[in-house]
């Protein structure tokens, strides 16, 4: 059984839709931002321990300038990083030293769910990149925070759940895989440029036909 993750009821539709014949799949909606998230599939792997084989987490992404992304490009996490947990000084965080709050931030998630799907997103020659993510509690509405961060931490895009699933699915000895369309640039605020809709069908198509290869296989 995997389990389908996205932040939002809109992520969520497409996928539901390309996989409503399909079984050994569930999905969870798990609220925006990383409390919900965690909250929600803590909640929901300690109801149904034993059943789930991986967690599949899923939706839009704001890509960083000068990472290579463009709108609509489809990308999957090889790690993910709480970006904005320390001390922030106007545009800058200032992370927490680890070792003496006895805190994680970087999340790997490069696992056999992972090299599987890689695998064949390569093989079925549809494009897409893989890098590491940062999950930020407030996104960032200015290029120059964005700036900031993929400087920061070589990131690719940010989300606001992504860190809190792979920390739960950590917990639980469960792999997870994050996968992402680009809605939006990070840059100087214009929602007008954005493309929500057609980021969200995007991830969602690929989401179910990377769940009907991942059964069939």
């Amino acid at each position: 059984m995997y389990l389908l993750a996205a932040a939002t009821d809109m992520e969520l539709a497409p996928v539901k839709k390309a996989l409503s014949l399909c079984q050994g799949v569930d999905f969870l909606k798990t609220g925006v931002g990383p409390v919900n998230a965690a909250y929600s599939l803590a909640r929901y792997l300690a109801e149904n321990k034993g059943e789930i084989d991986g967690v599949i987490n899923f939706g839009v992404a704001g890509a960083y300038l000068d990472s290579g992304l463009n709108l609509l490009d489809v990308c999957l996490a090889e790690s993910e990083i709480l970006a904005d947990l320390g001390i922030c000084i106007a545009e800058v965080v200032d992370p927490f030293d680890e070792e003496t709050l006895d805190i994680q931030t970087e999340f790997d998630l490069s696992n056999p769910l992972f090299d599987r799907v890689r695998s064949f997103l390569q093989e079925a020659n549809i494009s897409f990149r893989h890098g590491p993510f940062v999950t930020v509690n407030c996104v960032s509405g200015t290029s120059s925070r964005g700036n900031m961060l993929r400087v920061a931490h070589k990131a690719l895009c940010e989300n606001m759940e992504g860190a809190a699933v792979a920390r739960v699915c950590h917990g639980f000895g469960i792999d997870c895989l994050e996968l992402r369309s680009v809605s939006n640039l990070v840059e100087d605020r214009d929602p007008s440029a954005w493309q929500l809709v057609e980021a969200c069908e995007a991830a969602g198509l690929h989401a179910a036909q990377i769940v009907k290869y991942l059964l069939k296989d």
